[in-house]
């Protein structure tokens, strides 16, 4: 019957351990929401978002986070980049940008998992995976909105510079942090 009445360390782990994920939801939706100029399209900060959480909280808070993110979407809070706008909830959940959203939460994962004690050439190849399994899935998905030919025009190549620049900057923003974490000690 001890699960009945859990250990106020335990329940302590619980509460801080959802403080985390919430926040991580916080965050992820500031960045989906922030929106930079840049070539060929305007991008958010949404993956960076995802990818700083996953590589620095792990494989089970960095998807965490991810979930919270997604179960705020679903209830209909305009968490998403374009929503209200562009819709809500899970109508615009099961929409062109689907996959990527499940992508990101897989992607969020595998990140956490190949991140864990690596340095930062290793936690950027560790978001690499990761954004692959999100470009898999959201690909996949986008297929059943836009014809083949336009497939890649339409769902990675104005995407996958940006990208690539922002999974450089989690990783570089992590690994200041763990400078400034051993500074700290």
């Amino acid at each position: 019957m001890a699960f009945l009445n859990p250990s106020p360390t335990r329940a302590a782990a619980l509460w801080r351990d959802t403080g985390i994920a919430l926040g991580g939801a916080a965050l992820i939706t500031l960045g989906a929401k922030l929106q930079i100029p840049f070539w060929p399209v305007p991008m958010t900060l949404h993956s960076l978002a995802v990818f700083f959480l996953a590589a620095a909280l792990g494989p089970r808070l960095g998807p965490a986070a991810m979930a919270a993110y997604l179960g705020a979407g679903a209830l209909g809070l305009p968490v998403f980049s374009g929503t209200p706008e562009r819709g809500i909830g899970l109508a615009y959940m099961v929409g062109p940008t689907g996959g990527y959203l499940a992508g990101y939460l897989l992607g969020a994962g595998l990140t956490g998992a190949l991140a864990q004690g690596r340095g930062m050439i290793g936690r950027f190849l560790a978001m690499l995976a990761g954004l692959a399994v999100t470009y898999a899935l959201g690909l996949a998905w986008l297929t059943l909105f836009v014809p083949a030919p336009k497939l890649l025009a339409a769902g990675l190549t104005p995407f996958l510079l940006g990208d690539l620049v922002k999974l450089a900057l989690a990783s570089g923003l992590i690994a200041a942090l763990v400078r400034l974490k051993v500074r700290a000690e």
